[in-house]
């Protein structure tokens, strides 16, 4: 007699016909109290389980002149046979090799992203213009992508554009005082100060919206608030308007991202068409205030500069 057995022995009998069991010697105690214990002649094999089986299928091959009893079975807190819970286990793992690669990638991107903008900033020294240009970078990217199906365009209305609004007020404060933090201080002081969003997260979400964080949360921060205060103490070249550029910055992302929760909630658009529409809204409210801030003439003298100082490199 022989069972298919499956994640380490985790399918066991619990009912077969009685005319099976007066052919042959069949002993299976009760799946819900573990161990089982199969006999089969002399031989005695013990299964210790953690939780109960049932039972999803039972099958007897008639093999030489012995029956063989196949019994398919699963955990009594799944909701399907434990092959596919087998794939749904892969599937995980899958999952979260590709959040890993996300976020590898995001993190590539963003320290190349921030290197060009010090360049940048370093021979053309206008922030705002350049905070607006790279949402119009962006934006434009995202409206070629929907105009030649790379990727499918959002279905929206007045309501989602409603509730994107607060979001992306967030997100053009975030995203300017970071970029003028950068045109004052050096980018690693800047990435160290922004390092320390999650520390601001937890405040805000503790004082405005009441959640509780494990103590483990909080032990955590120490050693970000630590070397935040000693990066800011040691550093050589520290400028006020930098540092508290990465500041605001730091508390304007954490809106953003409180704002964002609460909007992506029952929302159907994918979450880079989300990226997307928050940059072109963003692109619309920066737009009039980097005018009123520095201006074309500022612009004009500045490009004239850098042209001369630099030469036509300065553009790609």
């Amino acid at each position: 007699m022989s069972f298919s057995l499956k994640q380490s022995a985790l399918a066991a009998c619990n009912d077969v016909s009685n005319s099976v069991l007066q052919r042959r010697s069949l002993s299976c105690r009760s799946s819900i109290l573990p161990p089982l214990v199969f006999q089969n002649n002399s031989k005695r094999t013990n299964l210790s389980l953690s939780k109960p089986l049932h039972v999803s299928a039972v099958e007897i091959i008639a093999k030489d002149k012995e029956p063989v009893i196949k019994c398919r079975a699963y955990e009594a807190d799944k909701s399907q046979p434990i092959e596919a819970a087998a794939e749904e286990v892969k599937s995980e793992a899958a999952k979260r090799v590709k959040i890993g690669i996300y976020f590898a990638t995001w993190w590539a991107l963003n320290v190349v992203f921030n290197i060009y903008n010090k360049k940048v900033l370093n021979a053309y020294p206008y922030p705002w213009l350049t905070s607006t240009l790279s949402l119009a970078c962006g934006s434009l990217m995202m409206l070629i992508s929907w105009a030649t199906r790379i990727a499918e365009a959002p279905k929206t209305d007045f309501e989602f554009w409603k509730t994107l609004f607060p979001v992306a007020v967030a997100h053009t404060i975030g995203h300017v005082a970071a970029t003028v933090s950068m045109s004052k201080v050096a980018v690693s002081f800047t990435h160290i100060i922004k390092s320390g969003e999650p520390a601001f997260s937890v405040l805000v979400s503790s004082l405005l919206l009441g959640e509780s964080f494990p103590p483990a949360v909080y032990l955590s921060l120490v050693p970000i608030i630590g070397g935040c205060a000693l990066a800011a103490v040691t550093e050589l070249n520290f400028n006020m308007t930098g540092f508290m550029g990465a500041m605001i910055s730091n508390l304007a992302f954490v809106f953003r991202n409180i704002f964002s929760k609460k909007g992506m909630k029952g929302n159907s658009v994918s979450g880079m068409n989300y990226y997307a529409c928050l940059s072109m809204l963003s692109l619309v409210i920066l737009t009039p205030f980097a005018i009123a801030v520095e201006g074309p003439q500022m612009w004009a003298a500045g490009w004239e500069k850098a042209l001369s100082q630099i030469g036509p490199q300065f553009i790609w």
